[in-house]
């Protein structure tokens, strides 16, 4: 007890590093400042989709959603002004009455109190601008753009080809992983280099085969390739499993498991990170993917995902700048949940650790 209180009155009588707590308080600042600056687009894109057309257009409009002030009396809606008073100082009045060299204006705080007169130009006041986001923005863009059909053929072809990535990558990296054959390094190889093929090479002949089989206007193209792996995430498990001990296969396999099982009971249940990653890459990829759609569903507009249809429903409403942003924030918000709520799993599985031996 006595040693506790010693150690206590020591820690109490240190002294303070404020260097420290300087440095490590520029570090912050600084990292907030990034974050900031990397994130001040995306609150643009927000702020632009809560906006109005005619905010848009107005000069000196705010960079949030907003519109001129107004004033509701007798019935109507008067316009506020900041109106210059007598005595120096700046004063939001609703117009009642406009003319060229005078004005008539009332006290929105104190409309018993009168009209009051106002010499000068209404024309050179500014207007106060108050917060009003449009938010039947994204109800007119979900509508007009058919958002629900879109997202359901966007999650369609998402989920088909994620199932068929994670299954076929999973298998061929514990093959590549866990079994010894002849020339297996050799085809490994053959495999990475499949990476640094230009997808640009196979458009045509790929294209071509598609056509022959008659798998165009269709989904297929675009999923069934999926259950064929992938060389990246291929590479991204294989080195992910090679990090899991051997003995545990050993111990696996004295217990009468077969390979099959061992992949299932053993190897999976340590690469949910690893897998959520290959299959968070994946999501990503097809809802972004736009030249396939697009070659392959030119002629389907019921089939087409979200990537293929945004860009026609920008050309058909480019001067609507507010409703093609809500329409963009709408297309994004899924990845977006996904990764914020799996970022974690999701960068275990990137950093490509394994249980300690």
């Amino acid at each position: 007890m006595a040693a506790t209180m010693i150690q206590g009155e020591r820690r109490r009588q240190r002294p303070i590093n404020w260097r420290a707590v300087l440095r490590s308080t520029l570090i912050t600042l600084m990292m907030l400042l990034f974050a900031f600056l990397f994130l001040l687009p995306f609150f643009n894109m927000v702020f632009t989709s809560l906006k109005t057309t005619a905010q848009m257009m107005q000069p000196g409009a705010p960079v949030w959603p907003a519109m001129p002030g107004v004033f509701e009396y007798n019935g109507k809606e008067l316009e506020l002004y900041r109106v210059p008073m007598p005595d120096g100082s700046v004063q939001d009045l609703a117009i009642v009455q406009k003319g060229r060299q005078q004005s008539t204006f009332i006290d929105p705080d104190n409309p018993e109190a009168g009209e009051i007169e106002w010499s000068g130009s209404w024309r050179a006041l500014e207007r106060p601008w108050q917060w009003h986001p449009a938010w039947s923005n994204y109800r007119e863009a979900w509508e007009k753009i058919d958002f629900p059909i879109l997202f359901r053929n966007t999650l369609g072809i998402a989920l088909i080809g994620l199932l068929g990535t994670v299954v076929s990558s999973t298998l061929v990296a514990y093959g590549f992983a866990r079994f010894r054959f002849p020339g297996r390094s050799l085809l490994f190889t053959i495999l990475i280099s499949t990476i640094f093929l230009p997808a640009a090479v196979t458009i045509v002949p790929t294209y071509a085969f598609f056509v022959t089989i008659g798998w165009v206007g269709s989904w297929l193209p675009l999923t069934v390739p999926h259950f064929f792996s992938n060389a990246y995430n291929v590479f991204l498990m294989r080195q992910y499993m090679m990090t899991i001990p051997r003995e545990i296969d050993e111990a696996a396999m004295m217990d009468g498991a077969n390979p099959f099982r061992i992949l299932t009971a053993v190897i999976l249940p340590q690469c949910v990170s690893v897998m959520l990653a290959v299959a968070l890459f994946h999501l990503v990829f097809a809802w972004n993917d736009y030249f396939g759609p697009l070659i392959y569903l030119s002629t389907r507009f019921d089939l087409q995902p979200i990537a293929v249809a945004l860009p026609r429903f920008n050309n058909l409403y480019g001067s609507n700048p507010p409703l093609i942003q809500a329409a963009s924030l709408m297309a994004m918000a899924l990845p977006v949940l996904i990764f914020f709520f799996a970022q974690r799993v999701f960068i275990q599985g990137v950093v490509v650790t394994g249980v300690e031996k």
